[in-house]
């Protein structure tokens, strides 16, 4: 199981490959958001940002989030430690249940790039 310091460390690493991204993920990764990524084995939630193509973690709570923020996502540490070294495909983890991720409808349509 992934451990609180390694989802942190995944977090700062998509943040830097969001910041790099060029085309149409750099524009979906363009939102001024606020964001909560629950890790559901570690019973955690960090809360942040999302703006100008980084991600920002703000803090970190036990539980389920706080306040519902604009972009939610809910995993396993384990797969988000997977999701960002690549050997986890985000539309498949979608698909299949084990990444959630809620929205606005138009951040939806924005964010399917990073699909």
């Amino acid at each position: 199981m992934a451990t609180m310091a390694e989802c942190r460390t995944a977090l700062d690493r998509l943040s830097d490959t969001l910041a790099s991204a060029d085309g149409d993920v750099r524009g979906a990764a363009a939102l001024n958001r606020s964001l909560s990524c629950r890790l559901t084995d570690l019973d955690i939630t960090f809360t942040g940002r999302l703006e100008n193509g980084r991600i920002t973690v703000l803090g970190t709570h036990p539980g389920p989030p706080r306040e519902k923020a604009e972009i939610r996502l809910a995993m396993t540490g384990d797969d988000l430690v997977a999701l960002v070294d690549g050997g986890l495909g985000f539309a498949k983890a979608w698909a299949s249940g084990r990444v959630k991720l809620e929205a606005g409808f138009r951040d939806l349509l924005k964010l399917r790039s990073l699909l």
